[in-house]
């Protein structure tokens, strides 16, 4: 059954009820909200007792499309539409809450309600597996498959807690189950969630995290200054992004000084004069990057002329 109702806004926030005999019937707490400050309840009476689902749409019509959210009564299971804002709530007995309400709220409001007659299954909680959970970025694919198959279901799929978006590196199955990332990056990395749901039921797995292998990249090192006073104490430091942590090395004229990532040189002098590499390898990735600098004579104190007698 379909309920619409009427939400007017001329300049406060009215709602219209349109009741049906023998239908559910709507109120709306309060009658009149000002924009912006104000939640607005569309209070709904008379539920029928055999139901399995709430279904709340904008608009006059209950598409897909337009769904604001659907509410699943056995799992007390909320699942967002497409039209789903963040301040709108289903209760239990059908009601839908606005909050803070402004103008876009505006608008044909439709309650669509699923019974008991409907043979559908309740649907056990997904699961995700992977083909590869710590891919190689530019290198690896990664398909991320929802779990178990089951008929006449709809699979979702959210990426760090929001719906995966379009982009030319992702690919949905026909069915939506399996979610494919294309030539990764490390900007992959994060938690992958994957929704199921049918008129009467509604479910969500548990994150997986996708680790992404990357770098080392090009290696910075500091300070950039290439000359020292005589007798300074200097810390040369690297750093290169990598996952996992990079290892570092130091090389002084091409032989090796210290395996860190900081090489200390106490009370320079000429002899340190010369050239300094880091060196960057990632076990994981098989990368290694490097960085040349180099160091000229320690600065001479300056010269003092002793006065003429």
């Amino acid at each position: 059954m379909n309920i619409s109702i009427l939400m007017d806004f001329s300049p406060l926030l009215l709602v219209s009820p349109l009741t049906f005999w023998n239908w559910p019937t709507i109120e709306t707490v309060p009658a009149n909200a000002a924009e912006g400050s104000s939640d607005v309840l569309l209070r709904v009476h008379n539920s029928p007792e055999n139901l399995r689902a709430y279904y709340w749409y904008k608009g006059k019509r209950a598409v897909e499309s337009q769904l604001i959210a659907l509410y699943v009564i056995a799992t007390q299971h909320t699942r967002p539409g497409s039209v789903y804002s963040g301040r709108e709530k289903i209760y239990p007995d059908a009601s839908l809450l606005f909050q803070n309400v402004t103008k876009k709220d505006t608008g044909f409001y439709t309650l669509r309600t699923l019974t008991m007659d409907l043979h559908e299954e309740l649907l056990d909680k997904p699961f995700i597996t992977s083909n590869n959970s710590s891919p190689m970025e530019g290198k690896d694919s990664v398909a991320l498959t929802c779990e178990p198959e089951t008929p006449d279901t709809t699979y979702l799929w959210w990426i760090n807690g929001r719906r995966a978006p379009d982009s030319d590196r992702l690919e949905l199955s026909k069915d939506n189950r399996t979610l494919t990332l294309l030539r990764v990056t490390r900007n992959d990395t994060g938690n992958y969630e994957c929704g199921t749901w049918n008129p009467v039921s509604a479910n969500q797995s548990d994150p997986v995290t996708l680790n992404v292998l990357y770098g080392p990249d090009s290696p910075i090192t500091s300070p950039p200054v290439s000359h020292f006073h005589p007798g300074d104490n200097v810390s040369l430091s690297c750093h290169a992004a990598s996952n996992p942590p990079a290892q570092y090395s130091w090389l002084f004229n091409k032989r090796p000084q210290s395996f860190t990532q900081e090489l200390f040189i106490p009370s320079v002098t000429a002899n340190n004069s010369g050239s300094y590499t880091c060196l960057v390898h990632n076990s994981a990735t098989g990368l290694t990057s490097s960085i040349v600098s180099e160091s000229t004579s320690p600065l001479c104190p300056p010269l003092v002329n002793p006065l003429e007698p």
